[in-house]
């Protein structure tokens, strides 16, 4: 029997209203995993009501008290993180490495958060009249609600509920439609810890349904979406009628730069992983090179001996490989259709360049040369394990290259060079630079994006921030 999950609102598992469901599909496999409600207004905005009636309770407990709930949440998490990595490989074609790690940094993220309940404070400010004190209050937004990705479906739960909980607000969670099986083993760990009712709550669907709701509803204070611009478009919009605030981890097209002085051998090897991590389904991904021209024919040699000992299957059947199919049929063509266009206007393939296999989405690893900057290839997000490279000549040059785009997400560069590291820092308008390292963010660090690539930002104190509102009281005293 088909496994069919239900929304978890205000502590209880809920029947579906309707008769829509949404199939979710094994990508490696193509063969049908469950089923999950194909939700409707109506149940996001009784979610929403059931997070407004607990969020005065939940804030009104002192802050290490929600941090002792996150730490249970961590702990339940850790105790089955077998399921919970066997259940993201199915439905997202993860490795299991991956898989597992998502898994066991979800919990260590809860723990993080749990962390800043003794920490996050407020400012006595000096005023400028005699007997007077100015107190800056940090308090609750109040009903949160989260839009996910599928791409790291479960971590992206704990990245906004967790810093949503300890800063006393409540939260509703859409998940990806694609892969939502991870969010109900969370529902179930909620619910079998205690959690109070509506602290938490999940509803399944599509996001012009759901997503428009939890974004539009006057009740929500934040809505936090990681997703396609489109998707933070439809989103902002949504939002705007009620001025609510937004946060938004949008698309990227990180840029590469590798210069004659770099370690070859490093730069290869952290390209290669930024890129096919995930099968290249990540949105701060190494997404385009560029190679100064003095080492360009050692870097290739080695990038596609690199790209061809990358090994791919069905990671439910094959623990020792680098990455899965891609999410959906829809996917595949997608970047079918980006080789074949890079192709037409003259891009040429070193390595790979269509589908493998006829079952499953899996497409090989991809290695295109003879690229400009004005190919959609070098402009537009792939979300796949394909990689255009191309030379240049100063660092200038690079740094004018990378910075052309409509996204500022993240960005890498390869230099045994201090000067040049200092300088590329100065000028490069990206959310985030990563030096001779693969891209990989820390939790205590801030995951944001510039321009087209988002609004606010994720994780450390300043993604904490996000959740607070501020309250300033001018108290005047007599002696």
């Amino acid at each position: 029997m088909t496994t069919e999950l239900k929304h978890y609102i205000n502590g209880e598992f809920v029947a579906h209203q309707s008769d829509k469901w949404i199939e979710v599909i094994n990508p490696a496999t193509e063969a049908l995993l469950a089923r999950i409600p194909e939700g409707c207004a109506q149940e996001a905005s009784r979610a929403i009501e059931a997070a407004e009636t607990a969020q005065p309770a939940w804030e009104a407990l002192p802050a290490v008290e929600r941090g002792n709930w996150l730490r249970k949440l961590a702990e339940a998490i850790r105790d089955r993180e077998p399921e919970l990595t066997a259940t993201i490989v199915a439905e997202g074609g993860k490795t299991q490495g991956l898989a597992q790690t998502e898994v066991l940094f979800t919990a260590d993220y809860l723990d993080y958060m749990a962390e800043w309940a003794r920490r996050y404070e407020g400012e006595i400010v000096n005023s400028d009249r005699p007997n007077e004190n100015i107190f800056v209050f940090k308090k609750a937004i109040g009903v949160t609600t989260g839009i996910l990705p599928w791409n790291f479906p479960f971590f992206l739960i704990a990245r906004k509920a967790a810093p949503a909980l300890i800063t006393g607000n409540t939260i509703v969670i859409k998940p990806s439609e694609l892969t939502p099986l991870n969010a109900g083993i969370f529902a179930e760990i909620a619910h079998h810890i205690g959690l109070p009712p509506g602290v938490i709550n999940f509803v399944y669907g599509y996001g012009p349904e759901i997503g428009q709701q939890l974004a539009s509803d006057p009740r929500v204070g934040l809505v936090s979406l990681t997703g396609s611009v489109g998707a933070g478009v439809a989103t902002m919009a949504a939002a705007a009628k009620n001025v609510t605030k937004v946060s938004l981890e949008l698309g990227g097209k990180a840029p590469a730069i590798v210069m004659d002085d770099a370690d070859v051998d490093l730069a290869v090897k952290a390209i290669v992983s930024s890129r096919v991590i995930n099968s290249g389904q990540v949105c701060n991904c190494a997404e385009r090179v560029y190679v100064q021209e003095g080492i360009y024919d050692r870097f290739m040699t080695a990038l596609t001996e690199a790209f061809k000992a990358v090994k791919f299957g069905d990671p439910a059947e094959q623990r020792e490989i680098d990455m899965g199919p891609l999410i959906t049929a829809a996917a595949l063509a997608r970047v079918e259709k980006k080789v074949a266009d890079a192709v037409a206007a003259g891009g040429k393939v070193v390595l790979g360049g269509k589908r493998a296999g006829s079952k499953g989405f899996f497409f090989e690893p991809t290695i295109i040369t003879n690229v400009r900057q004005d190919m959609e290839i070098m402009r537009e997000e792939i979300f796949g394990p394909v990689l255009p490279v191309m030379t240049f000549k100063t660092l200038d040059e690079a740094i004018a290259l990378a910075n052309d785009c409509e996204y500022g997400l993240t960005s890498s560069l390869y230099t045994q060079n201090l000067n040049t590291t200092m300088v590329a820092l100065r000028k490069l308008k990206f959310g985030e630079t990563y030096v001779n390292r693969e891209n990989f963010e820390a939790m205590q660090g801030f995951h944001a994006g510039w321009r087209k690539s988002g609004i606010g930002g994720a994780d450390g104190r300043h993604g904490l921030e996000e959740y607070l509102q501020t309250h300033v009281a001018y108290l005047q005293f007599t002696l």
